[in-house]
């Protein structure tokens, strides 16, 4: 009976003990592990300062092939109502052979800039992430009448005849000319070339360049 007693008592001791040495393994684990697992942000950062990743800038072709796939930039738009007279046959017989209208032109011009006609020599880009673009001057894309809201107001032929039948046709000739003539008046393309110039410096900017430069080119003849 006492060496039973005694057995059991020599297997308690021995699982105290085994339980104890693995509770100090560990904690010395802990130890170990504790500063590397401290040290690594600051050592991190360290090398990070030293060793920074570069910032990758788009070169200028890369600029240029992205411009260009705008094409025909549409920056500005007008819409102008205008009252053209058109007359022939005037004159001593104007009375009998005169043939005079006035005719109400409703009409549209848009004009923008045409990124397509970007060169690489327009392009500039240096290695700290500075762009210097330099754009093609604004134009005149589109001039064309509403038809729909255009109308003959009036129309006064002579006794003898009954009207020249192009004189419509001339009235909204002379009528896209004067339109397309007024929204130049009116500055349409320095309105376009200061639109496309702020769509196209918002562009280079979301290609994380540091500073931005758009110089508008030459105005075309």
């Amino acid at each position: 009976m006492s060496k039973t007693i005694s057995s059991l008592l020599v297997i308690g001791f021995l699982v105290i003990a085994a339980f104890t040495g693995w509770g100090i393994v560990n904690a010395v684990r802990e130890e170990t592990r504790g500063p590397a697992s401290i040290l690594g942000g600051p050592a991190t950062q360290v090398q990070e300062f030293f060793h920074p990743t570069p910032t990758i800038y788009p070169d200028s072709v890369t600029v240029v092939l992205q411009v260009r796939a705008l094409a025909r930039l549409e920056t500005a738009q007008y819409t102008i109502e205008k009252v053209i007279t058109a007359e022939t046959g005037q004159g001593a017989f104007g009375a009998l052979f005169g043939d005079r209208l006035l005719f109400v032109a409703h009409g549209e011009v848009i004009a923008g800039t045409d990124l397509s006609r970007l060169a690489g020599s327009d392009v500039i880009v240096s290695p700290d992430g500075r762009v210097t673009m330099i754009l093609p001057a604004a134009e005149i894309f589109v001039t064309k009448l509403d038809n729909d809201q255009s109308y003959v107001y009036d129309r006064q032929t002579g006794l003898l005849t009954h009207g020249d039948v192009n004189l419509e046709t001339q009235a909204r000739q002379v009528a896209e000319d004067e339109i397309e003539k007024a929204a130049l008046e009116d500055g349409i393309l320095d309105l376009a070339q200061t639109n496309a110039a702020t769509f196209v410096e918002r562009l280079l900017r979301s290609l994380k360049f540091t500073e931005v430069l758009v110089v508008s080119g030459t105005r075309l003849p």
